[in-house]
């Protein structure tokens, strides 16, 4: 009987309790002391009960990304230091009268990625992919196969445009996001056709944007790469990198072998900037001033020259280090030296290569550029025309 009479005690407690909690927080609402609304717990994005994110976005994107299989002839000649072994010789002749083997052709074979942005059959890939190719086939998914025309292509940005004509046949799509908002840690989705294996899938996450061409050890291509720890090998290069949400926001390229566990993707907003113009087999011109230059701050010039083996002294100041100065470019001919640092282009401060080198990715071809330099304890201004950057340079 006592037993009853205190749960009964007990739940009548816990009852008037909860009506007083009840009656403060609807007090507390009416007074504008609570949030409107509960700020949400960040969490791996979960489409429904049995399919994850990453097979939402591959579901979504698969489709519509495809193999390339590239096909040239090359002509080999045999090396002239063969006719310089009279043994050689005797086979096949002296060089200027050869009587022996003609030139060997020989058929190479290449494969990549690459994946469809429009209805007309449009495909986003890699120059690389696709550069000096005599014969191009593209593989859908769903088996289907297509000649491809190499519409455009671009070898300092590493992006090409190849075109397939499906007629009235439907065409999957990918689409393509916004790599600006792309922040590090964000998930990274790398999908591509490595060794044949079509649709071949790996995760990882963003690990550093704007990540220079140049730091990466490509000094001939003009990009800020996407790094992702995905797995990214030449099978994959051209494919798209998508975002949680299923879109491009890179194309994968494989560009270091020794790249182990790190891959890296050009932003999909480079490549909106220029893919109308390559489709429209559009050259993209580039400017250059015909420097390789390094990061210089403070405490690496002094380092420097506290170098008794040091051949110069370098200003203990931030900029861009003249390493190079290229042989018959405008940093040549207007008097820039090695050794120089730029400190200042248009009166925009430089504090480092990759500030130089966007500085003059904005300037147009022909364009005078007012260029300070730190040139040891002196200063010195030069006016530098910037010319048309060669695939070659």
């Amino acid at each position: 009987m006592r037993l009853t009479q205190r749960l009964k005690s007990i739940t009548h407690t816990l009852a008037r309790g909860l009506a007083c909690l009840s009656i403060g927080l609807l007090l507390m609402g009416q007074l504008g002391l609570l949030p409107a609304q509960a700020a949400p717990l960040a969490q791996i994005p979960i489409v429904s009960s049995n399919e994850s994110f990453v097979a939402a976005a591959v579901r979504e994107v698969g489709p519509a990304v495809v193999r390339i299989d590239t096909e040239k002839t090359v002509t080999r000649r045999l090396p002239d230091s063969l006719f310089e072994d009279p043994f050689f010789r005797g086979f096949f002749g002296s060089p200027n009268g050869m009587s022996g083997l003609p030139p060997e052709e020989q058929l190479l074979r290449g494969q990549g990625s690459g994946f469809i942005i429009d209805p007309s059959g449009n495909i986003l890939t890699n120059a690389h992919v696709v550069d000096g190719a005599d014969r191009v086939t593209v593989t859908l998914k769903d088996g289907r196969q297509f000649a491809g025309i190499v519409e455009g292509e671009d070898q300092v940005t590493d992006l090409a445009v190849v075109k397939i004509d499906a007629g009235n046949e439907e065409l999957p799509i990918a689409a393509l996001g916004d790599s600006n908002e792309v922040a590090v840690g964000d998930w990274a989705i790398a999908v591509g056709n490595p060794l044949g294996l079509d649709n071949t899938v790996t995760l990882g996450i963003i690990s550093t944007l704007k990540r220079s061409s140049a730091t990466v050890g490509i000094p001939d291509k003009r990009l800020e790469f996407i790094q992702t720890d995905a797995a990214i090998n030449p099978g994959n290069s051209g494919g798209p990198l998508l975002s949680q949400n299923g879109q491009v926001i890179g194309i994968n390229t494989a560009i270091r072998a020794d790249a182990m566990g790190i891959g890296f993707a050009i932003p999909i907003n480079k490549a909106k900037e220029i893919k109308d113009r390559l489709a429209r087999g559009e050259q993209i011109v580039h400017p250059y001033l015909g420097v390789q230059i390094a990061t210089l701050t403070p405490d690496m010039a002094k380092r420097h020259n506290e170098d008794p083996n040091a051949s110069f002294v370098l200003p203990e100041v931030n900029g861009a280090l003249v390493v190079r100065v290229i042989e018959g470019t405008p940093a040549a001919e207007a008097g820039i030296r090695r050794g120089d640092v730029i400190v200042e282009v248009d009166g925009k401060a430089i504090n480092s290569s990759e500030v130089l080198q966007a500085q003059v990715d904005q300037s147009e071809v022909d364009t005078a550029l007012q260029v300070k330099v730190r040139r040891g304890s002196q200063t010195q201004r030069f006016s530098v025309k910037t010319a048309v950057l060669e695939s070659d340079r």
